[in-house]
């Protein structure tokens, strides 16, 4: 782009961010108890300034709620958008009763804010397209809710198109960033965020191609879902465009992806304190502890299993590790092979398809160590035989695998046929080397047994880190963190986007009969986020 070009798509990007401009929106500017510039407000509510209850700068719109009528409720103005501007809309929300929700206004309704939410700043947030040169409508509409007692008074502050800086200021709880970039067909994507109670806290549709949003989030501690949309089925990510999304809180990555069929969700929860606090029985040591002194409990715990040797993997798997939960045939269930809503490409029969040679996928099954044995210095007891991160897989996928990191890959240059990956790790994710990733379904699985490698074997990680170049790559050398930023991220990630299954429950149950002990992110999932933080 030359210099003349560059001034002139600048001058375009200012002239439509003037008209676009929501005036006043942080209310600092009164004529008579009034807001300058909002001129529509309805009957039903009224508005005064307020100086004590502020989200930034000096004042705010205080608006008292007097009717259960929500058509005399409107608080808005009028701008000018430019055709095919795209903007997000927001503001900040702050209730003091919970018997009101505020509703976006944007060319029409949009999002609501989480009533439940009191005494605190939250943001709601609209992306807008303009489809025509013209005049549209912004504000805010109230609708009273179970508990309503005739009057109440929110307050708002910061109306205004979004610069998407994470966050937000006057966020008191946990504050975060949902980035999304489209691929080749971004009107076939929107997403949603909803709380315990189903309610949409934030949400986006109508999107541009091949293009990035953000929406700043303020969430009080509690459930949350987090869902992403197709209409056509495929993702976005990678066969039309290389779009993703991400879900960041208090600098934590809670949701992550792109490739999907229709439709992907993630459930996660914020603060709640619940934490170790009524752990019991095996697990009674640990009650009441957090962060790395939970972990080094959770380690005496967990320590000193009954070795069974790597021999008897094969027992276990013939015994334990068989598909009662997808297809429920009996065969051997394999992570790299298994296809959860389609028939697997080959299965396995216990015992008689244990490998053995092999010269493609479908030749026999054989023992993943998912915490590669290079990484701890070779066939070494305990870490050799222990089944809490010994799986069942394919002999070429496992070889394939071999000892890279797992993450998320960007450029493929190898696809089990389940849809297993290895190639190049995707960017931003803090490595740029080559890693595996296995299908959404077991991610999880993967992570929770990283996090009981980390915790059962906390006497010895610290000592790991050089023993390879992957082992390098993945562990910082320390027993407490262990992980490096990067790839305890990635864990995290997983480990919320993929909860723990029944199928999990139940080897764990096994792997506890084999060789007398447990793996506690299983049991207790919570106790991650105890150790390393949400």
């Amino acid at each position: 782009m030359n210099k003349l070009t560059t001034f002139l798509w600048s001058t375009l990007l200012i002239s439509q961010m003037v008209l676009a401009d929501v005036a006043n929106g942080e209310f600092e500017n009164w004529n008579g108890g009034v807001p300058q510039d909002w001129t529509l407000i309805d009957s039903g509510i009224s508005v005064s300034q307020s100086t004590s209850i502020v989200n930034s700068g000096t004042s705010s719109a205080a608006i008292t709620v007097n009717t259960t009528t929500q058509g005399s409720t409107d608080f808005r103005q009028s701008i000018s958008v430019t055709a095919g501007q795209n903007l997000e809309f927001s503001t900040w929300v702050y209730h003091t009763e919970g018997g009101v929700k505020a509703r976006l206004y944007v060319d029409g309704y949009r999002g609501y804010s989480d009533n439940t939410i009191t005494n605190q700043w939250q943001q709601i947030s609209y992306n807008y397209t303009a489809s025509a040169n013209g005049t549209i409508e912004v504000g805010l509409r109230f609708y009273d809710v179970a508990g309503f007692d005739g009057s109440e008074v929110v307050y708002i502050d910061n109306y205004a198109p979004n610069s998407g800086v994470g966050g937000g200021s006057g966020c008191q709880t946990n504050a975060g960033l949902f980035t999304l970039n489209t691929d080749n067909y971004g009107s076939e994507t929107s997403w949603q965020l909803e709380n315990n109670q189903s309610v949409t806290i934030a949400s986006g549709s109508g999107f541009a191609s091949n293009q990035s949003y953000e929406e700043a989030l303020c969430l009080a501690d509690g459930d949350y879902t987090l869902t992403i949309n197709d209409t056509y089925g495929d993702g976005i990510c990678c066969q039309y465009g290389s779009g993703s999304y991400n879900l960041v809180l208090n600098g934590n990555t809670v949701a992550s992806g792109g490739s999907f069929g229709y439709v992907e969700t993630t459930s996660f929860t914020l603060g709640g304190g619940g934490g170790s606090s009524g752990l019991n029985g095996y697990y009674a040591d640990a009650d009441g502890l957090t962060g790395y002194q939970l972990k080094t409990a959770l380690y005496n715990i967990i320590k000193d299993h009954s070795v069974q040797g790597y021999g008897a993997l094969w027992g276990f798997y013939s015994s334990y590790e068989t598909d009662i939960y997808y297809e429920n045939d009996g065969s051997i269930l394999d992570i790299y092979s298994e296809r959860p809503s389609a028939n697997d490409p080959y299965v396995y029969a216990p015992v008689s398809n244990q490998c053995g040679s092999y010269s493609g996928e479908g030749d026999c099954y054989n023992r993943e160590h998912s915490f590669p044995r290079s990484w701890f210095g070779g066939a070494i007891e305990p870490m050799n035989s222990d089944v809490h991160h010994i799986f069942a897989t394919d002999g070429k996928v496992n070889s394939v695998r071999s000892s890279y990191p797992y993450g998320e890959v960007s450029n493929a240059s190898y696809s089990s046929q389940n849809g297993s990956l290895l190639g190049s790790a995707s960017a931003g994710t803090g490595y740029s080397g080559t890693v595996f990733e296995p299908i959404d379904e077991f991610k999880g699985d993967i992570a929770r047994a990283y996090f009981y490698m980390a915790t059962r074997y906390e006497n010895v990680i610290g000592n790991w880190q050089n023993n390879s170049t992957y082992s390098d790559a993945v562990l910082n050398g320390t027993s407490n963190q262990v992980f490096e930023a990067w790839f305890l991220a990635l864990l995290k990630s997983w480990h919320q986007q993929d909860p723990v299954s029944q199928k999990e429950v139940d080897r764990n149950e096994a792997a506890y009969t084999h060789q007398g002990n447990r793996n506690p992110f299983i049991d207790h999932p919570e106790l991650v986020s105890d150790i390393w933080g949400n």
